[in-house]
């Protein structure tokens, strides 16, 4: 399950100063499907942009690469795992597109992917970071490997961490403060995120409750941040992908800039390559015409 908000920061150079100027735009897209025809999903937060490029433009340009045969970045439908779409996803990014920026910024962005290796009974989770201040991206992380089950959030943290963990974020800056010593603070720290953390989720729930628990999280979210000082870094309306076992990836919910009526709804997921005139397409009329 990902869900995002559609708020996006975007870099746009750097003053005098050395720091970056920033916009936050609304209307930005954060989940993608990363290969028609496979159970994988991606969502991005952080940094919206990696020079002229939008994340989103970026994600599909990966989706192309991965399933184009003739790519270094093509993964084999009949043998491919989450890992490997993390580690090419990793290189496309930061080897192939970060490290070519002359202007690097210096927010952080976070790309993670889950989904269902081949042949796999279980999804798994990764991430892959931008460590834009210190110009690195450290292999990718396994957040939850086959059979394990949780939630990851990321950007605006801390909304979800006082629900769920029942304390801020930032707890051990505040002992740091108060002058606890590390040897008292962290088992402290550990008996209170065992103690205090909300079971709300399990491996077996409906799909559809799962969906209902991410909608929450990012509303909640969104609202939080609206009251906190500084600008809203998170808002917009809330896209929701779902990868499960059989179905694979499904759109649950996904704004539309375009009108309707002057583009026909879709059947799958758009077509990749143009198709045969009277035969079926992934999108558009009876045509498969866009």
């Amino acid at each position: 399950m990902f869900a995002a908000d559609s708020a996006v920061t975007l870099t746009y150079a750097q003053d005098e100063h050395g720091k970056d100027i920033i916009n936050v735009l609304p209307h930005g897209n954060k989940v993608f499907n990363l290969h028609r025809d496979l159970p994988i999903c991606a969502m991005t937060c952080g940094l919206g942009n990696l020079g002229p490029e939008s994340i989103a433009s970026l994600a599909k340009d990966l989706r192309i690469l991965l399933m184009d045969s003739t790519s270094a970045y093509w993964i084999d439908p009949s043998k491919y795992s989450i890992a490997e779409v993390a580690d090419k996803a990793r290189k496309f990014l930061f080897d192939e597109k970060f490290c070519a920026l002359e202007d690097k910024p210096k927010t952080h962005m976070s790309f993670y992917i889950g989904g269902y290796s081949s042949g796999a009974s279980a999804p798994e989770r990764w991430l892959v970071k931008i460590e834009s201040d210190k110009n690195s991206s450290p292999s990718p992380e396994c957040l939850a490997g086959p059979g394990s089950n949780g939630l990851s959030w990321g950007g605006q943290p801390d909304a979800i961490y006082r629900l769920v963990m029942g304390l801020s974020a930032h707890y051990d800056d505040a002992l740091t403060k108060a002058g606890v010593h590390p040897t008292i603070s962290t088992p402290v720290i550990e008996a209170m995120q065992t103690g205090l953390q909300a079971q709300i989720v399990h491996p077996a729930m409906p799909v559809q409750d799962a969906i209902d628990l991410a909608d929450f999280l990012v509303e909640t979210t969104k609202r939080f941040v609206r009251f906190l000082p500084g600008a809203d870094t998170v808002g917009g309306d809330t896209d929701i992908a779902v990868v499960t076992k059989h179905e694979g990836f499904k759109w649950v919910r996904r704004k539309h800039y375009f009108s309707h009526t002057l583009n026909p709804a879709e059947v799958s997921y758009g077509a990749r390559y143009p198709v045969e005139k009277g035969k079926p397409g992934h999108a558009g009329g009876k045509d498969g015409s866009a």
